[in-house]
Formats: structure tokens, sequence, C-alpha cells
């Protein structure tokens, strides 16, 4: 087997992390959540989205913009396993839950989370 098919072959048996993150305002108590099947892609996509002005939730690149990104934290919250069913590839479901209970619980620390839209 030449290397480019082997390559192509590891890729599609990768498993990249999976669980939820928070990008969370050090001036405010606001907080942003996502879940996601792909935590480093997602994350990476999501810096870029707001150093470029582009990120969808208005209210938070607002503020990324006003306050600077030094004033944000980034971080995982909860990673989320794979199933040891190996035939199972759709978490969308797990990870919806995932969202759900951290929403609740960082609302219970009187912690809010950013509106979706202005």
């Amino acid at each position: 087997m030449d290397r480019k098919k082997e390559l192509k072959m590891q890729y599609k048996q990768m498993k990249p992390q999976m669980g939820i993150f928070i990008v969370r305002s050090r001036v405010n108590s606001k907080f942003f959540l996502k879940a996601t099947q792909d935590l480093r892609g997602v994350i990476n996509g999501a810096k870029v989205r707001l150093e470029g002005g582009l990120h969808p939730n208005q209210e938070l690149q607002k503020e990324w913009k006003e306050f600077g990104p030094e004033n944000f934290d980034i971080e995982i919250l909860e990673n989320l396993e794979y199933d040891r069913d190996e035939s199972k590839t759709d978490y969308s479901a797990e990870l919806e839950i995932l969202q759900m209970l951290w929403e609740d619980k960082l609302a219970g620390e009187n912690l809010v989370c950013y509106k979706k839209r202005i």
C-alpha cells in the first residue's frame, strides 16, 4: 500500500476528541458553550472567527472586540467518551444533553449565557 493511501486510511480511523467547551468572559459573568464531536477543530474555528469578526454569536463577537481576547478564557469543560460499539458514529443526542446539563450548572453559578442574537 502506498503512503498516501495509508495516511488516508489512518485519518478515516481517527476519533477526534469530543465534548463541550466554554468561552468565558473575565469582564462579566457571561459565557458561550459549544458541544461538538471535534473539540480541537471547533475551538480553533471559533478562535479564528472571533479574531476575524465573523463569529455567529453576535453578542460574544461584540464583546470580544470591545474587551479584547485577553479578557476571555477558552477551555474544555468535559470530554465525551466514545462507546465501545465502534459502529456508532452519531453522538449528537449525547452532546445535546451534555450541553443542557452544563447550561443548567453554570446558570446555578449565576453565570449568563450569551444571547443567540442581539
